[in-house]
């Protein structure tokens, strides 16, 4: 199969929007810093309130490329995680688009790998083209199922 070059330059670009979620996704995991910003526009919207809500606790929005950094990096710093981004739908609309995507996320305790507490979440995520590069602008968060135990999100 040839792709014509219009195709070509679509094929990228859904690649490219989806690579921000997987930045933003390694960031975490990594926790580096670097990664995860990278992944944010400087004004973004990180929305988890509903996933919280569902697992038993309040999450406010969070706004702010550094906010978000901070606020992601302290709330899970006594954490392993793992995120999975899975089944991402995007569509591009020149400088902008929209990427859906169910992402698995793994969460244990460091000091305690007996107990984990394992998400299936769908992201809405909201994305612009900064400088030829994708960056998220608003990433809305809703948890489809659970298992585990939901008191290890709240390990300090």
């Amino acid at each position: 199969m040839t792709l014509s070059p219009s195709q070509a330059i679509e094929a990228a670009d859904k690649l490219a929007v989806v690579d921000a979620l997987y930045r933003f996704a390694a960031g975490i995991d990594l926790r580096d810093a670097s990664l995860l910003a990278s992944s944010l526009a400087e004004n973004a919207v990180s929305d988890f309130r509903a996933a919280a809500a569902k697992a038993g606790f309040d999450y406010p929005v969070i706004e702010g490329r550094d906010v978000i950094v901070a606020a992601l990096t302290a709330s899970l710093a006594s954490l392993e995680t793992t995120h999975s981004v899975n089944n991402p739908r995007v569509t591009i609309d020149g400088d902008t688009a929209r990427l859906d995507a169910l992402v698995e996320a793994q969460h244990v305790p460091r000091n305690d790998s007996s107990r984990h507490y394992l998400m299936k979440n769908r992201y809405d995520v909201e994305l612009t083209r900064e400088d030829g590069v994708w960056v998220i602008t608003r990433n809305t968060v809703d948890n489809i199922w659970r298992s585990g135990d939901p008191t290890v999100l709240s390990v300090v």
